[in-house]
């Protein structure tokens, strides 16, 4: 498999490790306390007509205190992309996370991966929360790896369908506050 043919695995796709992120946003800080800021969980594989298993899941979290620094976001997202035993995986450290609406844009740096391009790179996903048909971008498709890092909370628009029966990402919307006028 050449580099190209590993990336884009890689980047169409991803699959879960221990551990990973459960269908449920959170409302608060788990204490009773004020709602997080924005959040961004679950997981789902990407439909492919090929028999390619790419997963994308994510636990991503802007705690109420951080409602005006998206860059403040913590938690992981996950990838991986496989078609007959071949293909690779990435775990991902948030560094940023803006949501409007149903729709999300996470950012992070590569921490553990297969796939040496991606190794301590920035990438970014970005999902639309539509319930059972959920869309999914991620920035590796139209930025070469070798050309460096995508800035902060950037990433296409939402191209990829799920799979039928996988969409559960849930998308909680930012609402930042804004100095008066």
């Amino acid at each position: 498999m050449n580099r190209r043919t590993k990336i884009a695995a890689l980047a169409a796709a991803l699959t879960i490790s221990a551990g990973a992120a459960g269908s449920a946003v959170a409302s608060g800080d788990g204490r009773g306390g004020s709602r997080e800021a924005a959040a961004l969980t679950g997981s789902a594989k990407i439909y492919r007509v090929a028999s390619d298993d790419i997963t994308f899941s994510f636990d991503a979290h802007l705690a109420a205190k951080d409602n005006t620094n998206p860059q403040a976001a913590t938690g992981t997202f996950r990838l991986s992309h496989y078609r007959n035993g071949k293909g690779g995986y990435a775990v991902v450290t948030v560094d940023c996370l803006v949501t409007g609406g149903k729709v999300a844009t996470v950012t992070g740096r590569v921490t553990e991966t297969d796939v040496k391009e991606f190794d301590k790179r920035r990438i970014g996903v970005s999902v639309h929360d539509l319930g059972k048909h959920d869309r999914l971008g991620y920035s590796w498709l139209a930025q070469d790896p070798e050309e460096g890092d995508v800035p902060p909370c950037h990433s296409p628009a939402p191209f990829e369908r799920t799979k039928a029966g996988t969409g559960d990402f849930k998308v909680l919307p930012w609402q930042p506050e804004y100095p008066a006028e």
